[in-house]
């Protein structure tokens, strides 16, 4: 669900948004504590509504750094990633996607954590105009400051919840986001 808000009024929308589905794999590590890894995701859309977004295919290529350490006696990890996304279509959007994340382990069993990420976007189009909904955007930037906290009820099952507000931008608006993401985790061995 959409909610935006501006001078001139409000307007919604829902639904479903773009289907993400991509293969991971891990270049190489370091003594089994940091990972390179290389990602590839394919995007559908699963609307034609274009309030909720740009109704075009695309694919993303990302690249991370990861690893786990300890601060405060607790489990630490950090994930740098960058990737570049493109739609396909008119008007083609071009994206270039970061963050940065560093989060702690709340309890011995890995059950619990919390983290704090710092990211953001920069995407462009040869459409420049303007548009007051973020989801239909083709020409923008920002930076985004958020807090995850993250529940696993077990191996293979968690719930994450993010709360973020943005502290730059260009073409976009100010204020603040929340996100709810239930992970299922496939186990190839």
């Amino acid at each position: 669900m959409n909610t935006f808000s501006t001078d001139l009024g409000t307007s919604k929308s829902s639904g479903f948004q773009d289907l993400e589905v991509g293969i991971r794999y891990y270049l190489a590590n370091i003594n089994y504590k940091y990972y390179f890894s290389l990602q590839g995701t394919a995007i559908l859309p699963m609307y034609t509504n274009t309030a909720l977004g740009y109704n075009q295919k695309g694919a993303e290529l990302k690249l991370a750094f990861a690893g786990s350490g300890h601060l405060f006696g607790k489990n630490s990890f950090f994930i740098l990633e960058n990737g570049v996304r493109e739609y396909f279509g008119y008007e083609s959007v071009f994206q270039d996607r970061y963050n940065a994340t560093y989060g702690l382990t709340l309890d011995k069993k890995f059950r619990e954590q919390i983290s704090l990420s710092v990211g953001g976007f920069y995407a462009t189009s040869i459409n420049k105009d303007f548009n007051v909904n973020p989801s239909a955007s083709k020409n923008f930037a920002f930076n985004q400051v958020s807090l995850s906290y993250g529940h696993a009820f077990a191996k293979s099952l968690s719930l994450f919840l993010t709360g973020g507000t943005f502290i730059t931008g260009r073409n976009t608006g100010a204020g603040t986001s929340f996100s709810a993401s239930l992970n299922y985790r496939i186990d190839t061995k």
